[in-house]
């Protein structure tokens, strides 16, 4: 049965490209199946017309996997999300004078920069929107994973590249499970030179988002002090808080 005013056919489609995106972009139609309790025809049948129509794509292996036609439409996604957090961004920039960026986690297990303001210093940080690192190394990525499930989370670290950026970067799987839990205990997470030598950044989740989001401010070292963070942290927080409820509001308005 489709919830209230939904469609059952476009329901089941979004929940298969769901169920691939989970499994890691690829799969079998028996995953599916177990996956969403659906009957075999049904599936082959949906997945059939996403291939036609270039959003997934079979594998000479008869798997599935994700298509190149969703590239634009997740570009076109996080450039609005991007749009969106733009204000926010704007005013801890206001507040902190450091640079304020709003970042998504993809499927691969990294994330993408999607927008960002420039802090008011000459000498600032500056990532490029459409950028994309391992989650691993960076305060995004780590506020990130340190709020999903740990099924989810051991899964990622499957598919990451852990190497090392910078010699304080943390490679080592269960060091790094560790410090997901502190992330969940704090509230935040810091990269300390772990992506850049000489960077530091503070970021926060964004809960109840409709996808794996954070966001962060950035600076040199010398100027991002255990004080500056300090200050940022209930910031951070108040502006991931102001952002969900938008997004939340945004889909309670699509369904009226």
């Amino acid at each position: 049965m489709a919830s209230s005013g939904g469609v059952q056919s476009v329901e089941r489609v979004l929940d298969l490209l769901e169920a691939m995106a989970d499994a890691g972009g690829a799969t079998g139609l028996s995953d599916l199946a177990a996956t969403s309790g659906l009957p075999l025809p049904t599936i082959h049948r949906l997945v059939r017309t996403l291939v036609d129509r270039g959003y997934v794509r079979q594998e000479s292996s008869r798997r599935y996997t994700l298509g190149p036609r969703l590239i634009r439409l997740g570009e076109t996604a996080s450039r609005m999300v991007g749009m969106q957090a733009t204000p926010h961004l704007t005013r801890l920039v206001d507040l902190l004078g450091e640079s304020a960026n709003l970042a998504l986690l993809e499927d691969s297990g990294q994330v993408v920069y999607v927008a960002q303001v420039p802090g008011r210093h000459s000498m600032r940080m500056f990532t490029e929107v459409g950028r994309r690192v391992s989650a691993h190394c960076t305060a995004v990525g780590k506020a990130i994973l340190g709020q999903l499930p740990p099924s989810t989370v051991h899964d990622l670290l499957s598919r990451i590249d852990l190497s090392a950026y910078t010699p304080a970067t943390i490679t080592n799987p269960a060091t790094l499970l560790a410090e997901f839990d502190r992330v969940r205990d704090l509230g935040y997470a810091i990269d300390e030179g772990e992506q850049e030598v000489g960077v530091r950044c503070v970021a926060v989740s964004v809960q109840g988002g409709p996808t794996p989001a954070a966001l962060s401010i950035s600076g040199p070292t010398a100027r991002m002090t255990d004080e500056l963070v300090q200050q940022a942290v209930p910031r951070l927080h108040a502006a991931a808080d102001a952002l969900a409820a938008e997004m939340s509001q945004q889909r309670a308005a699509a369904r009226a």
